[in-house]
């Protein structure tokens, strides 16, 4: 229902950047959708973002040029942003507020569902479970990805972030109860650039196409150049069409967002055009709940066949895991998965630090029934011995390799190893694969080192190789 078509020749009192303010002169809510239309008589998208008894904020999410004090029109909708959704949104690219970008034809709309959904309610969620094979061998045999699980992944300028990203979409698949390939259940991904630059854009949906991969997934692209309004809409969107594929279709959906530092920061700039008191480092104090509006949105609902995970990407300003930005990300979600610089600089990839990497619910989905029952007993002694080589290594940088005792020598090259076989990868690993090679690994080792496997996993896949050390 639209409330009214007011001239605002005489009630604009500013227009600053991408908001607009007015008097307030009819019953308006909070986030209610509007069309602002300047001389040109072009409609621009926006929501009121502040309100009081006298004024009004409106954030427009488009384009403000051309816009005058004295010729602008606000048309008041009567709802919150909604996003029609229907069957065919997989294999289509849309913009940050859910318009089509590939030249076909408009999505039909048999729904439409505020972007600003709803908190998953506790009462009705369901354990998250069952794994998710990335093709990450750190990912996959470490910090395995929970079906409902929101788990990041934080990076830092220059780290190979948007690679791992687009890789994953590639090659995520989920695995069924048996462990065996679920090629047959229905899978989805919805992948978001927020803030990127055109050229990454168009690697985004280059690969995907190429690949055949975009067939499966609802990619939505936010541009550097669009305004920071928008931006903040961007994730928002996605998340919309994931719910929609997860809880309306029953599909299983992993969403894939990067990259959430250019969200936190549209979020302060925002803030600060609306003279907000800044927190910490000038964000605003509430990022912290709107953060979790964002990731809360991930998990699977009882009486629901499908899921939504969470496959979230930032960088961290200056390397700093102490910022708030994932400071606040790392209190929200369940874990998170953690690049190293050196690595990458020793030619890595993808250069997952494993030692402060976690995933919270990985128990919850490997081992027996859902991936192979060794699978929690490599993961932890592949843990463990390679935290146990890195110790040996900042003892071997200070009396040399020459002043190791020969079972720490044989652990020096063990995380050697296991950085350059099974860290690095040239391609995507099933899970079968990965385990093969941290298998292997560990044959490396004396049997004294192997304290986290049982006599059964001894003799099933070390024994051999382990008497000839």
């Amino acid at each position: 229902m639209i409330h009214a078509n007011l001239s605002l020749t005489d009630a604009v009192t500013r227009i600053d950047g991408p908001l607009l303010f007015a008097h307030r002169r009819v019953d308006v809510g909070l986030n209610e959708a509007v069309e602002v239309i300047g001389a040109d008589g072009l409609p621009r998208l926006g929501r009121i973002a502040a309100l009081d008894d006298d004024f009004m904020t409106i954030e427009i999410l488009e384009s403000t040029t051309g816009l005058g004090l004295g010729d602008t029109r606000i048309r008041f909708l009567g709802e919150p942003i909604s996003f029609a959704l229907g069957p065919g949104i997989l294999g289509r690219v849309f913009d940050g507020v859910g318009r089509v970008l590939d030249g076909g034809p408009p999505i039909p709309a048999h729904t439409r569902m505020t972007v600003d959904g709803a908190i998953l309610n506790p009462i009705r969620r369901k354990k998250p479970e069952d794994f998710i094979e990335t093709g990450i061998s750190t990912i996959d045999v470490l910090n395995s990805l929970v079906r409902g699980q929101k788990l990041p992944i934080f990076s830092g300028g220059g780290l190979p972030h948007n690679r791992l990203a687009i890789e994953i979409a590639l090659h995520a698949r989920l695995r069924n109860s048996e462990g065996e390939s679920a090629e047959t259940v229905p899978f989805a991904i919805v992948f978001a650039g927020i803030g990127v630059p055109f050229e990454t854009a168009e690697f985004f949906r280059r690969t995907l196409e190429e690949s055949g991969a975009l067939g499966r997934t609802a990619l939505f692209l936010n541009l550097a150049s669009d305004s920071s309004t928008q931006r903040l809409l961007a994730p928002r969107f996605a998340l919309t069409a994931a719910e929609y594929l997860a809880f309306v279709e029953g599909r299983h959906v992993l969403v894939i967002i990067t990259d959430f530092t250019n969200y936190c920061e549209a979020l302060r700039e925002v803030s600060a055009s609306h003279g907000e008191i800044p927190g910490r480092k000038g964000y605003p104090g509430y990022m912290y709940s709107d953060l979790a509006t964002l990731y809360e949105r991930a998990g699977s609902l009882l009486g629901k066949p499908g899921t939504l995970t969470q496959l979230p990407i930032l960088t961290m300003p200056s390397d700093d895991i102490n910022h708030p930005i994932p400071d606040l990300t790392g209190y929200i979600t369940e874990g998170q998965i953690t690049l190293n610089r050196t690595l990458d600089r020793e030619g890595i990839y993808p250069p997952v630090g494993v030692l402060p990497s976690l995933s919270r619910l990985m128990k919850d989905g490997i081992g027996r029934g859902f991936t192979h029952p060794d699978h929690p007993a490599l993961a932890n002694q592949l843990y463990a011995a390679y935290a146990h080589a890195i110790q040996v290594r900042l003892l071997a940088n200070v009396v040399g390799s020459d002043g190791l005792m020969p079972e720490d020598r044989v652990l020096l090259t063990f995380g050697q190893q296991f950085e350059h076989r099974f860290i690095h990868q040239e391609r995507a690993r099933t899970l079968d694969e990965s385990m093969a090679v941290g298998w292997e690994l560990l044959r490396l080792l004396p049997l004294s080192e192997l304290s986290r496997l049982d006599d059964a996993q001894m003799a099933a896949h070390i024994q051999v190789g382990a008497e000839s050390v």
